[in-house]
This record gives structure tokens, C-alpha cells and sequence, in this order.
């Protein structure tokens, strides 16, 4: 799993409360096998009609938010169904760290197996994020999982709280497997003193 210890990305907002996870990718797209090719189903019926016209109002689909790596959005966001797809389309798609005022649990700890940054702000922070998206084209925010700091070009500054077990796993780019494999050589020396106890009955 990639490590993620500083990123600076372009912010791409997603206005809306309650994003569940058929929002995020619906279900109709959910029939591959591999983790690869969700990012172009992203948003799929906010990002086209029915039609299969582009909707130039979402703001993804703006030429502004084209390549961006930071996405912003409302409370709740992840909420629905556990489909892990959801993250892999988020990072397929570009996305590296996520903005909210809350998630979903199981969509929250999703994000961490999957190399998202999932970081939550106040309210009144994420309002102030949204602004500043809206009046600074090409708006770039820096974040510093190190030190927990984000930050941009115009003067912000905001220290965010992580879970720290939580955190490892971003800093050292590490899933369930790669974790337990840490304690390689502790598994080996268990399984060899109860292989001799086998032996030894």
C-alpha cells in the first residue's frame, strides 16, 4: 500500500450532505473483480444525464477542479451501504484526502486500507474551506500528516486530530497484512515452538 506522508492536491468540492455510497459508485458498476477502473464511474449520475450529456454544473466536470486530489465535502459523507468499492473509485479516480465534518464508519475505515486520508473539520472550518475553494481558482491545500497540519498559500493553518493507530498505517503505508507481517519474526518463533510441542505429543 502507498505510503502518504505529505500531499498538496488540488481541492475538487463535493457540496453535499449524506453522500452515500451509490452516490459515490452505483451499483450497476460494481460487477469487476479488481480493485482498478472505478474512478471513471465516480459520481456517475451526478457527472452525466441520463442521456450520457455531461451535467457542467458538477463541479468535478469544471475545467477549475480537473486533476484534483483533495476532495471536500459535507457531513455523513460515505454514508449507505459497506460496498468497499466506494474508496477504490474515490482513489482511482485521483483523490488522495478526503474533507468532512463526519463519516460513515465503515466507509471511514475503509479509507485507511486504502491509502485515503480521511479528515474531519468542524463545520465552521469546512464552510471556510468551501469559501476559499469558490473564491481562489486553482485552490491547493497541503497536508502534513506528520505533524497533522493542513494548510494552503493565502495564510491557513489547521491542526486536525487522527487515531494514531490509524495514522501508521497512512505514514507507513501499511494494510492489516503488512501490519501483522511487522511481527514476522515473532510468528515464526510461535510456530516453530508449537510445531516442536506437536512433535513432542
Amino acid at each position: 500500500m502507498e505510503a502518504l506522508k505529505q500531499h498538496t492536491g488540488l481541492v475538487g468540492p463535493v457540496d453535499r450532505v449524506n453522500v452515500d455510497t451509490d452516490a459515490i459508485i452505483p451499483k450497476q458498476f460494481l460487477k469487476r473483480i479488481e480493485r482498478s477502473g472505478f474512478g471513471q464511474f465516480l459520481f456517475f449520475e451526478w457527472r452525466w444525464d441520463e442521456a450520457g450529456n455531461v451535467i457542467e454544473s458538477f463541479p468535478l466536470n469544471q475545467e477549475r477542479f480537473q486533476g484534483a486530489s483533495v476532495l471536500l465535502s459535507r457531513a455523513n459523507f460515505g454514508c449507505g451501504s459497506s460496498r468497499e468499492h466506494a474508496p477504490w473509485a474515490i482513489q482511482d479516480f485521483g483523490f488522495r484526502v478526503i474533507i468532512a465534518p463526519s463519516y460513515a464508519d465503515i466507509f471511514y475505515n475503509n479509507c485507511f486500507k486504502n491509502s485515503i486520508l480521511p479528515i474531519k473539520l468542524s463545520e465552521e472550518q469546512v464552510d471556510d474551506l468551501f469559501a476559499r475553494t469558490a473564491k481562489y481558482d486553482g485552490y491547493k491545500l497541503s497536508v502534513d500528516l506528520e505533524n497533522n497540519k493542513l494548510t494552503d498559500e493565502h495564510g491557513l493553518e489547521i491542526t486536525f486530530n487522527i487515531d494514531e493507530h490509524r495514522r501508521q498505517f497512512l505514514l507507513q503505508g501499511l494494510d492489516d497484512i503488512g501490519l501483522t507481517l511487522q511481527h514476522e519474526d515473532k510468528i515464526t518463533a510461535y510456530e516453530q515452538a508449537h510445531q516442536k510441542r506437536l512433535a513432542y505429543k
